[in-house]
């Protein structure tokens, strides 16, 4: 039987409301009839841990709370519109800049990259109480909303009039929380089915939705899987009336911290003198003439010379030496907070149990800590009498747990930016170097990290990740969404603008620095913009209903590459999978690494029908591999139902399996 070409427009993804069904399909047959899902007897499978409609239940509740999580199921109805004049290095860059409103972005991008994306940093709007500029659609009328929020009595008057100053403020505030909340709980939703089971979110905020926030986050997330409060401070504020209040916070957390654990992640960081004092150790080795106890002496007359205040003099880190050179100093081996586990550990010279700690050893177990003492990592006393420690090198890359509190001017990202870009271009921008370290820090320093930033502003993350990439050698990429609100700047019409050039010019300052054997850096990015789909929805009237008219199914002006650009998108292929083309009968064909190839000429007749497939087959067998190969062709391509059937059957005969069409 000849195959179908099933439209893509028809297909559904992860975490829209089809696939949603589907899944519960899956695991309850019997509470899904036809496709609607009985919401009792899934209830009933479900037994005492399904709470009734009527319960009560801890959490955060606001008006319109259960439109904006079905925001977060529709699929994605728009498309992404390359540009590659307004892109740098477009056929080589992995990194994405998308115009538009990101919420509609992250669906279009849920299916390509769900469980890809190891890092979400993102500074959302703060709720300064202006109006936002994102304006989800909703479909409760303002008196049910107010009437949901209690602003309402029974009988469905408004709670104004005499007395009612405090009901008036308390329904301003309630209005302005509950727009806010509307708009991030859709994106965070999505957001978490882009991220890997390992990956990790990053959400700076202040202190006006920090209480709301994290409690919106226990909900998408899971309270289980928080892992921090970073208060940043950065700066005074002498005009403050009570309190310098200069500082945000960023929320951080995991998408599984089981999964963390499980994998061993722990997040350590280089401590800021580490580098003071391995060139001060390679000094003092050279002039020991390799005598270990000379060099120790003389790293300790060198930390002691040091002014106060200097981080190695401070952390009091007296290093000493191993016969061969390697540096180490000696660590507290303790349980830390005490009540740690007591055991006996025999001292090798005099055979006895050494001194437990007062807080218990910091190994759970006997056997582990026979690790370490087999590995030659205990510094014994001259006897059992005196408490041992545990060797850490200075070049084992152990690290410093990170702090929860952290001190960094923010004037310094606004004076960086304006030495980019020229003064006052953009108020407020993220800082990149504190970016650069929070992302290194939760991807433990995979350089080949993908990093998404869907409020992404001026560029800081983007100009972040190529400065990690520039340190490292690393292969991380970005995708950066920013909508186009309007700005009154010169030389820039709308924010997303400002992130382009940002980001030009930052990695052409970076490609200046590299050395002439670095590694080459991807420093460039491809841009798209929202638009509406390629394909004319029919809105039902008579207008479009017009035959002849109604024969091309595509919107005026959109070219071929806009069409593999969406047919990429509802097919869940990455944007940057490698591509090829060839001309083929008047048209491109496209080659996706061998997965996906695409055909969108017209007038296709029988014999332009067999042309393509001949040349379509010759390409796949020049390096056939294991995977199912897609075939995507234009629905009014042909022109007539013969030509689409020869080809379907020339395609058939030669192994092909899935036909698609758009």
């Amino acid at each position: 039987m000849t195959l179908d070409f099933e439209p893509v427009s028809d297909l559904t993804g992860s975490g829209e409301a089809k696939s949603n069904i589907d899944l519960l399909a899956r695991l309850f047959p019997d509470a899904v009839v036809d496709g609607t899902v009985d919401v009792d007897v899934l209830r009933d499978l479900l037994g005492d841990d399904a709470v009734p409609n009527t319960a009560e239940a801890f959490g955060l509740r606001w008006p319109g709370m259960a439109e904006a999580r079905r925001l977060s199921t529709l699929p994605a109805t728009g498309t992404l519109l390359p540009k590659p004049d307004e892109s740098v290095d477009w056929d080589t860059t992995r990194n994405l800049v998308i115009e538009g409103d990101n919420l509609e972005v992250l669906r279009l991008l849920r299916r390509g990259y769900t469980n890809k994306v190891d890092v979400i940093y993102i500074d959302p709007p703060y709720n300064t109480g202006n109006d936002f500029v994102y304006d989800d659609k909703r479909t409760t009328s303002q008196a049910e909303h107010e009437t949901a929020a209690g602003q309402r009595d029974d009988q469905g008057v408004l709670q104004v009039g005499e007395g009612s100053d405090r009901a008036q403020d308390r329904k301003a505030g309630a209005s302005l929380h509950t727009k806010w909340l509307s708009m991030m709980y859709p994106r965070l939703l999505v957001a978490h089915h882009l991220l890997k089971e390992i990956g990790v979110i990053i959400v700076a905020i202040d202190d006006t939705e920090h209480a709301r926030l994290k409690l919106l986050m226990d909900r998408v997330f899971g309270a289980e899987n928080f892992i921090a409060n970073i208060t940043w401070q950065g700066g005074r504020k002498n005009d403050s009336r009570y309190v310098s209040v200069g500082h945000d916070y960023m929320l951080i957390y995991a998408k599984n911290e089981g999964s963390l654990r499980a994998n061993g992640v722990r997040w350590r960081e280089e401590r800021p003198a580490d580098e003071a004092i391995r060139e001060a150790a390679k000094t003092a080795w050279a002039n020991s003439d390799n005598d270990s106890e000379k060099a120790t002496a003389l790293m300790k007359a060198w930390i002691s010379s040091l002014p106060e205040g200097h981080l190695a003099k401070e952390n009091n880190r007296f290093y000493e030496f191993e016969p061969d050179g390697r540096v180490f100093r000696k660590n507290n081996i303790s349980w830390p907070g005490g009540g740690g586990p007591r055991y006996d550990v025999i001292h090798p010279a005099t055979g006895l149990p050494v001194k437990v700690p007062s807080r218990g050893w910091i190994y759970s177990n006997p056997e582990r800590m026979q690790q370490d003492i087999d590995a030659g990592l205990i510094v014994w006393g001259k006897d059992h009498t005196e408490y041992i420690n545990r060797k850490t090198y200075l070049d084992s890359g152990e690290g410093v747990v990170p702090t929860s509190v952290f001190e960094k001017k923010r004037t310094s990202a606004s004076k960086s930016l304006d030495a980019l870009l020229g003064a006052e271009v953009f108020d407020f921008p993220k800082d990149a170097n504190v970016l650069s370290r929070w992302i290194s820090l939760v991807t433990q320093n995979s350089n080949n990290a993908l990093v998404l930033d869907y409020f992404a502003g001026s560029g800081s993350t983007g100009h972040a990740v190529m400065d990690l990439n520039a340190a490292d050698g690393g292969d991380r990429r970005y995708i950066l969404v920013q909508l186009d609100e309007s700005v009154d700047k010169d030389g820039y019409t709308t924010i997303a603008d400002i992130t382009r050039e940002r980001l030009r010019r930052a990695g052409k300052q970076i490609d200046s620095k590299l050395t002439l054997d670095a590694t080459d850096i991807d420093t460039g990015f491809r841009s798209y913009r929202l638009a509406s789909s390629n394909v004319k929805a029919w809105d039902g009237t008579a207008d479009q209903l017009d035959l002849l008219e109604a024969v091309d199914n595509l919107v005026t002006g959109r070219t071929t590459d806009d069409l593999l650009v969406e047919t990429m998108l509802r097919l869940g292929v990455d944007l940057t999978t490698p591509l090829e083309t060839r001309e083929v009968a008047g048209s491109t064909l496209y080659n996706l690494a061998g997965t996906l190839f695409a055909y969108f000429g017209t007038d296709i007749t029988v014999e332009r029908a067999n042309e393509v497939a001949k040349a379509l087959v010759a390409w796949r067998d020049e390096d056939p591999g294991d995977a199912d190969t897609t075939v995507v062709v234009r629905d009014t391509g042909f022109v007539d139902s013969a030509a689409k059937l020869n080809f379907a059957a020339a395609l058939e005969q030669a192994g092909f399996t899935t036909l698609r069409s758009i």
